[in-house]
């Protein structure tokens, strides 16, 4: 008689993937996650009796529980397949301890990857349950649970009700509060920089840009429109010879494969992605997406990961495909060597395809715009970190005008190499493609023209979602799986809001980061929640003891509570009053944060509960009845743009209208794509409704009205 064998995955996607590997004697079921946690009305945690945590089964999951015993009573064997994470370690351990699993036999199985040989490959090597992952993963929850638990009833009392003091989530609030204080403090300081339009005596000659780089030995700077003028007054009277030419070629070698935070940077650079939709959709491309006759299939390796390592199947195949399709010369000698981040836990592969030969534009119809855009991504970024490094040539020209000397730069592209698959950066790019004209030393360069330029110095910029994810990773505060949580969770506690894509603290955000300042110091300290991610490392590793850091960690924690349970003191929120007034009680309204920004309530609440959206005016009329064209939200948090008189006028858009008037029929334009500076007139019916890049006022395609 066939073994009858239980296997248990997280989620039914996973679930669908794997079944198409396993014959008949196989029966797979999904847990959909945690099925048991910390009850979360209470801390959970018996300080008293070395931090035992008191478990539950979570509300609402105990159907899924009761099913998967009455499985596991009708199978010889069960295995257990969730994620190769600490998390999926502790869903194992939760579920051998609920189903009464033999705790001396192996029966957890682990894959990187989604495919046949790694599931098949899985099921001949069962493990036991690594003891210190869960450790660690428990530590973790623990050390959260301790934190959030009892600062926020703190917080409650002496601000607000509602509010939560994460272990990590506080540290990234403190980074953008910091970073906007440097931001306010900062006084701009103006320069000045010299551009010459210069060509060869040529007849022909392709005229060039140089810069302004010396007088004499000295760099040069200009710190005022005076001396910007004395200069290229200067210039103007001198005359311009080649000094020095000199080239060089260079190897650009590839970046390496994506990692968890490098992905959600890269995804929201490149498409304008958030980190919790960079995720989702990596998340189902990992489990799984039914792509015709093949059914359900893996298409990318396990994406939770903050190592560059490939397997050697891997390389091998990467290598082959690139050889067949684009040639020998694009397949380096040896495969390129990556290394990963000093912190990186080095558990799993980097992100790439589980199949290098399922090329993107292959599977495009199986896929959703998104999900396609996302494994494009990962293909090419994979493909290309396996292929030959570009070599670019490199010119530098040195230009004398009298005392004066000018620079002018430029680079060939000898070999596309990988740049052939994938570029990184538009800077670059653009640097890859610039040339200059043949030039020979001591040859008079022409004079076309000469541009001063004023500038000030920038402060440094906001975190948006991708430099706040590379700022946490490079300071060591939270793992691959906690990037998207914290983003998601700070924006949700109305602790930050997102302007122009950018992180700005809040009022809230401010006063709690003062008092946790004041009165908890280590838990805003970047240097400290590092070292804490650390030690949990080393608790998974077998090096530490979890009880040990536990008290360690409570023995400083505990006398901090005491003191700011006498010394912090209440802090009373001034709310912000606008004009306008609440149409129900006539109260004037008060601006609130939400998920999605700012918006306008009532301070009567909760006697009235009338809110709005904040409409930011556009410099617009509507087209139909002459109201003011404002912006607005859909209740999922997406910009619009309609008609103030609404609902007596229900004219709305999607693209950003501009106080630009159409040439042709008088119609106003709207921004088509603001990164390439696209605009397109708003009346579909007129003869220049096409893309055209956005000129300045005195633009044949333009006219300000």
């Amino acid at each position: 008689m066939k073994q009858k064998i239980l296997v248990i995955v997280e989620s039914n996607t996973k679930a669908k993937t794997i079944k198409r590997f396993l014959g008949p004697k196989y029966q797979v079921q999904a847990s959909n996650g945690h099925l048991i946690d910390l009850p979360k009305s209470k801390l959970g945690i018996d300080i008293e009796n070395n931090f035992e945590p008191n478990y539950i089964t979570i509300r609402g999951r105990g159907e899924i529980l009761k099913n998967l015993k009455n499985y596991t009573k009708k199978a010889d064997k069960v295995l257990m397949a969730t994620d190769p994470d600490r998390e999926g370690e502790a869903i194992c351990w939760h579920l051998n301890r609920a189903l009464k699993l033999d705790g001396d036999e192996p029966n957890r199985i682990e894959f990187h990857e989604i495919t046949k040989e790694a599931v098949k490959g899985a099921l001949q090597n069962p493990r036991h349950i690594a003891q210190n992952r869960v450790d660690a993963q428990q530590a973790r929850r623990i050390l959260d649970r301790l934190v959030g638990y009892q600062i926020s009833p703190l917080l409650w009392k002496k601000v607000k009700k509602g509010l939560s003091a994460g272990r990590v989530q506080s540290v990234a609030v403190y980074l953008i509060c910091y970073r906007e204080g440097e931001i306010e403090a900062f006084e701009p300081e103006e320069y000045w920089t010299i551009d010459a339009v210069l060509a060869g005596s040529g007849k022909n000659s392709t005229p060039f840009t140089a810069q302004l780089q010396k007088y004499g030995n000295n760099k040069i700077n200009i710190s005022n429109e005076k001396e910007a003028q004395e200069i290229v007054n200067d210039l103007e009277g001198s005359s311009f010879q080649v000094d020095s030419i000199s080239s060089r070629q260079v190897q650009r070698k590839p970046a390496p494969p994506f990692t968890t935070s490098s992905l959600q940077q890269e995804a929201s650079q490149k498409m304008g992605f958030t980190t919790r939709k960079t995720m989702q959709l990596a998340q189902q491309l990992y489990e799984g997406i039914n792509i015709g006759d093949r059914g359900m299939t893996g298409l990318v390796t396990y994406i939770r990961t903050d190592s560059v390592k490939v397997s050697q199947e891997a390389t091998e195949q990467t290598r082959e495909y690139i050889k067949q399709n684009l040639g020998e010369d694009y397949v380096p000698a040896k495969p390129h060597q990556f290394k990963s981040n000093q912190k990186a836990q080095e558990a799993h592969e980097s992100i790439r395809p589980t199949d290098v030969t399922r090329e993107p534009e292959q599977i495009k119809e199986y896929l959703s715009r998104d999900q396609h855009r996302l494994y494009k991504l990962i293909w090419n970024r994979f493909v290309a970190s396996q292929t030959a490094s570009a070599t670019l040539r490199k010119v530098r020209v040195d230009i004398k005008a009298g005392d004066y000397q000018l620079k002018a730069t430029g680079s060939q592209t000898v070999f596309p190499g990988f740049l052939y698959i994938y570029r990184k950066e538009k800077n670059k790019e653009k640097e890859e493609d610039r040339h200059l004209p043949e030039l020979a030393e001591d040859e008079m360069l022409k004079l076309k023209s000469i541009t001063p330029d004023q500038h000030f110095t920038q402060p440094p910029p906001r975190y948006n979602e991708a430099s706040l994810v590379k700022t946490l990773e490079e300071k060591g505060i939270g793992r691959p799986s906690t990037y998207s949580p914290i983003i998601e969770t700070i924006r949700s506690r109305g602790y930050v809001i997102m302007e122009n894509k950018a992180f700005v603290p809040t009022e809230l955000g401010k006063v709690v980061i003062d008092l946790l300042q004041e009165h908890f110091p280590e838990i805003i300290d970047v240097e400290f929640t590092a070292k804490m991610e650390e030690q949990l490392d080393l608790i998974e590793e077998g090096e530490l003891d979890s009880l040990s850091v536990l008290r360690e960690f409570y023995e400083f924690f505990k006398k901090r509570l005491e003191a700011a349970e006498k010394e912090m003191e209440e802090v009373e929120l001034t709310p912000e009053y606008s004009e306008e007034t609440c149409p129900k009680c006539g109260l004037n309204l008060v601006y609130r944060f939400g998920r999605y920004g700012r918006f306008l309530a009532c301070p009567g609440f909760p006697d009235c509960r009338h809110t709005q959206n904040i409409e930011a005016e556009t410099g617009v009329k509507c087209p139909e009845d002459n109201g003011d064209l404002v912006e607005k939200r859909t209740k999922k948090g997406r910009v619009f743009y309609g008609c103030s008189n609404y609902p007596d006028c229900t004219f709305s858009l999607w693209k950003k209208p501009l106080p630009e008037y159409c040439s042709v029929c008088g119609y106003f334009l709207v921004e088509q794509n603001k990164k390439k500076n696209i605009i397109v007139c708003a009346n579909p019916d007129c003869s220049s409704h096409s893309g055209q890049k956005s000129q300045d006022s005195s633009s044949k395609t333009t006219q300000k009205v």
